[in-house]
């Protein structure tokens, strides 16, 4: 008797060519979503990291400029040009100014005080804007107001300032890209040493 054996060959290791295809789908479609995910981390690293130093250089401007305006006596001449805009304040008990200089071309908050080198307060600035009140306030039932500093023509008077209201707004792109990281800062600063 005769056995007839059928010899079965077994399969060679590896992959067939839809299987190959399939996996290599899936792995470009894993490294697409990695790098994207990718992008995304870094550019949102470099937002927060934009957010900080503007939010950072914005209070630091604010201490600084606050601090010289509280102690200033008197404000004694104002610029409100397009592109220029100037504050200049006096300090009788140190017989000093301080001179405060938007640039808009520049795009730069500089603070200028006698005896002391010219200090760049803000970079990047986009706007820059301030209103000059008296020391009256108007009182409502949801709101506090001040009357502008103008005298009996309706215009304004640097003399009959008490308080300055100040706001800036500040904007960086990121990694050359359209996205925009902004920080807006308001202050309302009393003269305090003003003499009436």
């Amino acid at each position: 008797m005769k056995f007839n054996f059928i010899q079965r060959h077994k399969r060679a290791g590896g992959f067939t060519l839809p299987e190959m295809m399939v996996g290599a789908g899936l792995g470009f479609l894993l490294l697409a979503v990695l790098v994207s995910l990718g992008v995304y981390v870094t550019q949102t690293f470099a937002v927060i990291g934009n957010y900080e130093d503007l939010d950072r250089n914005s209070c630091d401007t604010l201490d600084v400029v606050s601090r010289e305006l509280r102690n200033s006596s008197a404000l004694v001449g104002f610029t409100n040009g397009a592109t220029v805009k100037a504050l200049r304040f006096t300090n009788s008990t140190t017989a000093k100014t301080v001179i405060l200089t938007y640039n808009a071309n520049l795009r730069t908050l500089v603070l200028e005080k006698t005896g002391d080198a010219p200090k760049t307060c803000l970079t990047g600035c986009d706007q820059w804007n301030f209103t000059l009140c008296n020391r009256v306030p108007i009182f409502s039932s949801t709101n506090i107001t001040f009357y502008s500093a103008t005298n009996g023509a309706g215009q304004l008077d640097a003399t009959r300032c008490k308080l300055v209201n100040m706001s800036w707004k500040c904007s960086r792109t990121i990694i050359g890209s359209a996205l925009t990281t902004e920080s807006v800062q308001t202050a309302q600063i009393v003269l305090r040493n003003k003499v009436d």
